[in-house]
């Protein structure tokens, strides 16, 4: 049920595949398509978009894009092994909750509006 924008490195890709989330790769599957089409992918497949791209909160915020969820990563690359186990616990934990929100994830807070 997870949608990884084309900026997600492949390690958290992998990781939350082995884990048995079902998570379909932009890079892997649809590179270079405009964040328009990344937006309809979300809505088309019922899933929740997993970036690190801050424009997708502007589409959500500023432009009242609607019908698609968010989980925004804020993390240095040296944590990835951190933002991985953070990842699967909150998918393992509140990925059903996670629909209809904008979701901003750091190492340090996981925060979730409401859309």
């Amino acid at each position: 049920m997870i949608l990884a924008d084309e900026n997600i490195d492949i390690r958290i890709i992998h990781a939350l595949r082995k884990s048995g989330f079902d998570t379909y790769s932009i890079f892997e599957e649809n590179r270079g398509i405009s964040d328009v089409e990344v937006i309809g992918l979300a809505i088309e497949m019922n899933r929740i978009l997993l970036t690190e791209d801050k424009d997708f909160g502007e589409w959500v915020f500023a432009h009242k894009a609607k019908g698609f969820s968010v989980v925004m990563l804020r993390y240095h690359f040296k944590d990835t092994s951190q933002i991985i186990e953070i990842l699967k616990r909150l998918f393992g934990e509140k990925l059903n909750q996670l629909f209809g929100t904008f979701t901003t994830v750091t190492m340090n807070k996981i925060r979730i509006r409401n859309l």
